[in-house]
Order: structure tokens, then C-alpha cells, then sequence
């Protein structure tokens, strides 16, 4: 278990809160596989009828941890364990509800396609900039994205790494309400106990026929294979060493 991931349960819900607010919670594979852990024993636990995915600090999650995502750009390391986590949230049967604060970067946001009710701050800011870092989409966001907001509002995002704020995420469809910063966990802990309270076998078979798991798992599979082959490119290199460097990348000599 990771010290970064902090878990309560209470009422029926079990809270799952990244807790490393001065990385902006960014996610390294200790954390993933916490969450993992976490998810994998309450998808057995009958106790626990819903998840809550909070953080501290003013920010939701930067997304992955950019040393470890260069360590593997560089061959240095193995594997990153986002998609473990991102394949159990999409099978994922009991509901999901998610607080976010503010800056909801990457996996940050693609994860909230993957939530059933999303409550995001007035200072939320929510970005998928995977080009920006010569990468693909992730969490079968390439299918589920298009899909939420259309094709044009989905490839800026991706592409030219525009962000939306919490206001905008409401009107697109994205997240259920806007609140003030410091009112957001508690109108999600409150939509989850609601949730904790409602018929499990109706409510889960609900999501079920409202989620095509087969396919977001297919799409998430070629996503990775295509992530992964993006990650240990010379571009993706390039990018990282920019990134380090504080310089803007220069992608000049690719093809």
C-alpha cells in the first residue's frame, strides 16, 4: 500500500484519496497499485456499495508522475502501472462518484469518464494534453471522449492540449455540478451515501446496461499498445528531455 493513498470506509462507501498535494498528487506505480488493491477488495466487499475518489490539496491529480514516465521513455524502468488501474475502473460494476478540486491532468481526466457522478470545483481545470508529451490518449478516452463532448472538442483537447474549466466540463457533460472549491468533497460524499443507500443488485445492473465494458476494454487495449510503442520513441524522448530542460520540444527532424 502506498503512503499516497489514503483509504476510509464509512456508511457503505469506501473513499479513496490521493494524498501527495505537494506533487499536485501526481500518480506514481505504488499509487496505481494501491488504488488497485483498493478497487480489487471492494468489488468482493458487500459492505462497500460505492467508491469515492477524493485527493488533498487544491488539486485532483497532475496525472502520472513525469520521472517515472521519463524513466520509461528512457528504458530505464519497466512498465507504468496506469493501465492496470485504468482496465479495473472500467470494469469497475459498483458506482463511482469522483470530488475534483481542480487541476485534473491526463489520467486525471480520463478517469472521470469512467466515474458515474463527477463533482468538480469553480477552479477545476481538466486537460488531456497526451500530444504535448508524444503520446496517445489513454482509458479508452479516445472512444469515450468523442463520444461525451464530439470529435472537433475532444481532438483540441488531445492535440492541441486545450483545457476546459469546471464550468465548461458541467455544459459539456462531463461533470454533474460546479461548487465552490471547499464545498465539492461534501456534496460528493453526500451524492455517495445516497448511492450506498439504493437497491446494489438494480443500481449495478443500471451502470451495466449503460456501459459497453467489452468495447472500452478493446479500445483500451489498443490504446496501450500504441502508448506503449509512443513511450519509448525518440519523439516521446525528445519530449521528456524538453520537459526537463524547461524548453519547448523540437520535432523538427521527425518525419
Amino acid at each position: 500500500m502506498s503512503e499516497h493513498i489514503k483509504l476510509k470506509e464509512e456508511d457503505g462507501v469506501l473513499e479513496i484519496t490521493f494524498a501527495r498535494p505537494d506533487k499536485k498528487n501526481a500518480l506514481t506505480n505504488a499509487m496505481y497499485a494501491a488504488a488497485c488493491e483498493a478497487l480489487d477488495k471492494a468489488k468482493s466487499n458487500r459492505a462497500i456499495r460505492v467508491v469515492l475518489f477524493s485527493s488533498e490539496g487544491g488539486a485532483f491529480t497532475a496525472g502520472n508522475d513525469m520521472a517515472e514516465f521519463a524513466s520509461v521513455a528512457g528504458g530505464q524502468s519497466g512498465e507504468l502501472k496506469a493501465l492496470r488501474f485504468v482496465e479495473t475502473l472500467a470494469r469497475f460494476e459498483k458506482p463511482v462518484v469522483a470530488a475534483v478540486p481542480g487541476l485534473a491532468v491526463g489520467v486525471g481526466a480520463t478517469m472521470l469518464l469512467h466515474c458515474d457522478l463527477v463533482y468538480v470545483a469553480d477552479t477545476a481545470k481538466l486537460s488531456t494534453p497526451f500530444v504535448n508529451l508524444a503520446l496517445v490518449p489513454e482509458a479508452a478516452s479516445s472512444l469515450l471522449l468523442p463520444a461525451r463532448i464530439g470529435h472537433v472538442r475532444a481532438f483540441a483537447m488531445f492535440a492541441l492540449g486545450e483545457s476546459i474549466s469546471g464550468a465548461e466540463a458541467v455544459t459539456l457533460g462531463l461533470a454533474n455540478k460546479m461548487l465552490p472549491q471547499d464545498e465539492v468533497l461534501t456534496v460528493a460524499r453526500t451524492a455517495a451515501r445516497t448511492l450506498a443507500q439504493k437497491p446494489p443488485a438494480s443500481i449495478q445492473s443500471t451502470k451495466r446496461l449503460m456501459r459497453d465494458v467489452t468495447a472500452l476494454v478493446a479500445r483500451i487495449d489498443a490504446e496501450s499498445l500504441i502508448f506503449g510503442d509512443c513511450l519509448k520513441s525518440d519523439e516521446a524522448r525528445e519530449a521528456f528531455r524538453a520537459f526537463a530542460e524547461r524548453r519547448s520540444p523540437d520535432y523538427s527532424k521527425f518525419a
